[in-house]
């Protein structure tokens, strides 16, 4: 009878043992999901975080047990921006019920946040949060190219018959401007005169973005490249109260490029940066610093200003096509752009702080 009672007690003591052990294999995993995990019970406690969501709150993950939303929120550790996205979290999913919750962090990643709840769950509540920056990323793009497909067409319906009849009134002004000039009025035929050259600027920039022309490659030193660059906008530079500085090359850096259109894009990049200053105020000492690095098989060209800066939302549609935060401004340069890099198997990226400047980075591959 004994003897029974042993045997049925190790059996019990083996099954604990492999229920603990198939847990422990479960937590194990959950630990090490690429997703942010955390789970509440029905009084609103939670009861399991794993590892990567910690990681994202930025707190420790034994801090954390235990707590409800309540105290979460009034957490020491907890950042001003995580409370408020954490809040947002609570108002999309819990009161207005939605599946899912989107936003975009203070290092400019994109999260997919989802809490689900069941009765199968017995009151559970189990939050997971995925990054999805890549998913946007490939979104973005291929948003920005149909943009740029549409601006294509429209560009080319619209170019042509503008021009001609532009030309003809240009022609027309310019015959009727003897007779203004005796009249007193000579600043009339100026004014319209500018004017029509500057439509006929903003058509060149429609048509030259809805017809990328094939890159016409040759090789050539990124040293001397970017040197050129610099010595092209130095004395604008130097008017609109800044300093172009360049660091220093290795002279080995050859890349196959359309020499003319990269100019294009490094002369666009350093005029902003000139401008972006220039708003900044007189009282400020711009500074405008070019380098280029060697990452693998590819070259890292990269333009930082200390500007005005931009703003997450600003810079998310930085390469959209007529979008301008310039008076004058057609909102086609950096579009154009984008274009062209893209054009040369390449990758232009952008980041800002608003009030502190921003930086453009172009990777374009080695000559081989």
């Amino acid at each position: 009878m004994l003897g029974e009672f042993q045997e049925t007690l190790l059996q019990s003591v083996k099954a604990f043992q492999s229920t603990e052990l198939v847990m422990n294999k479960y937590e194990n995993v959950l630990q090490h999901l690429d997703s942010g995990i955390m789970l509440f019970d029905a009084d609103g406690t939670m009861t399991f975080i794993n590892v990567r969501m910690a990681r994202l709150l930025e707190l420790p993950r034994q801090s954390l047990i235990g707590c409800n939303l309540a105290q979460l929120l009034k957490h020491p550790g907890i950042s001003h921006y995580k409370r408020k996205k954490i809040i947002g979290l609570y108002r999309e999913t819990i009161v207005y019920r939605k599946k899912n919750f989107e936003f975009m962090d203070e290092y400019g990643r994109y999260w997919l946040a989802t809490i689900t709840y069941s009765d199968e769950m017995d009151g559970d509540y189990l939050v997971s949060v995925k990054d999805v920056s890549e998913f946007k990323q490939i979104e973005e793009t291929a948003y920005q190219n149909d943009k740029l497909a549409m601006l294509g067409k429209i560009s080319a319906a619209i170019a042509h018959e503008i021009r001609n009849p532009l030309t003809a009134i240009r022609g027309f002004i310019q015959l009727l401007k003897p007779h203004l000039v005796q009249l007193g009025r000579e600043e009339y035929a100026q004014i319209i005169l500018s004017e029509i050259d500057r439509a006929n600027d903003i058509i060149y920039e429609f048509l030259n973005s809805s017809k990328p022309s094939t890159p016409q490659k040759s090789v050539i030193s990124v040293a001397s490249l970017l040197k050129e660059v610099v010595l092209l906008t130095e004395s604008e530079a130097l008017m609109k109260g800044c300093e172009i500085g360049i660091k220093e090359i290795a002279p080995q850096m050859n890349i196959a490029v359309d020499v003319k259109q990269i100019k294009q894009v490094l002369l666009n990049i350093i005029k902003n940066a000139m401008e972006a200053i220039e708003e900044v105020g007189s009282e400020h000492s711009g500074q405008i610093e070019v380098k280029a690095e060697l990452e693998e098989k590819y070259v890292n060209i990269s333009i930082r200003d200390n500007g005005k800066g931009m703003d997450k939302a600003m810079l998310a549609r930085l390469f959209s096509p007529f979008f301008t935060t310039k008076e004058k401004g057609t909102g086609l340069g950096l579009s154009v752009s984008y274009r062209i890099i893209k054009n040369h198997r390449g990758t232009i990226f952008a980041d800002s702080i608003k009030g502190a400047g921003t930086i453009f980075v172009i990777s374009l591959p080695l000559a081989t």
